[in-house]
């Protein structure tokens, strides 16, 4: 294990000179091969504007995932707004460079993002990684969440892909 994934991870609202780090992540084949593909340059502008706002909105946020005393930034990891089967909930996503993968890093951002999500105003977190997706379904397990079922889920766009529907209670006290 590399010295940076012993050391804390932080997370950090996303900014305008996030581009990069976007292109890296949704542009590449090999970063989207879950995700039905990478995006095109235009697309990915239009994802960077949105995440820039995000946060502002009220209705999620978008961070980047730093690592170390440096602050090497790893990835992106967020939540957002969804309409899950008549009920608005948070939904969350996470994407880490590979030369961090394999290292507790995601599941550490989102931990830290499973925090700041508490402090919202919806009581449940939803993730929806691929079946196939070994590692974000590992993640979910070792942060909490519950497996709810397998679904059939849209995304991108036009893309449906069969996903495993987890959820986390933010509010578990608060249950009636």
């Amino acid at each position: 294990m590399s010295d940076q994934a012993q050391t804390a991870v932080a997370i950090r609202p996303w900014a305008d000179g996030d581009q990069p780090l976007l292109e890296r992540l949704l542009g590449d084949p090999a970063m989207t091969q879950h995700l039905g593909g990478p995006e095109t340059l235009d697309q990915l502008h239009a994802r960077h504007a949105r995440y820039c706002r995000l946060g502002e909105s009220g209705q999620g946020q978008m961070s980047v995932i730093l690592v170390g005393p440096q602050q090497v930034v790893a990835g992106s990891v967020g939540y957002w707004e969804k309409d899950w089967r008549g009920q608005l909930v948070w939904e969350t996503g996470w994407s880490v460079l590979p030369e961090f993968q394999g290292q507790g890093v995601a599941t550490q951002a989102t931990a830290a993002l499973v925090a700041q999500a508490r402090a919202g105003k919806h009581q449940f977190l939803h993730a929806f990684p691929a079946l196939d997706n070994g590692p974000s379904n590992a993640i979910c397990r070792k942060v909490g969440f519950t497996l709810q079922e397998e679904v059939e889920f849209e995304y991108p766009l036009g893309h449906f892909m069969r996903c495993n529907d987890w959820c986390l209670d933010l509010c578990p006290a608060h249950r009636i």
